[in-house]
């Protein structure tokens, strides 16, 4: 089985061929082809490469599939005693 390592949107991912991975927001269309740089580790049956920091020469390419927003958190503020109350949601854009 081979994978990669990639680093998109300040974060690490361990991807295959045919896998769907959610990250953060791409800029780009349904359906548009994306290619990654940033490739930390490639690994298949017989070897495994890892940069230093990066792989030189290897480049990922994926599809969009989708693009939407993440489940709503919210953020509470409170300080005992003082009545202060605040509460916040945020929705993070995948």
């Amino acid at each position: 089985m081979a994978y990669a390592v990639i680093r998109t949107g300040g974060k690490q991912y361990r991807v295959a061929p045919g896998q769907i991975v959610r990250v953060e927001r791409l800029v780009g269309e349904v359906g548009a082809p994306v290619e990654f740089t940033e490739v930390l580790l490639t690994a298949d049956d017989a070897a495994v490469r890892v940069g230093t920091p990066l792989v030189e020469g290897v480049r990922v390419r994926a599809e969009i599939v989708a693009q939407g927003r993440a489940k709503k958190i919210l953020v509470f503020k409170k300080k005992r005693r003082k009545n202060y109350r605040r509460r916040r949601g945020h929705r993070q854009s995948i």
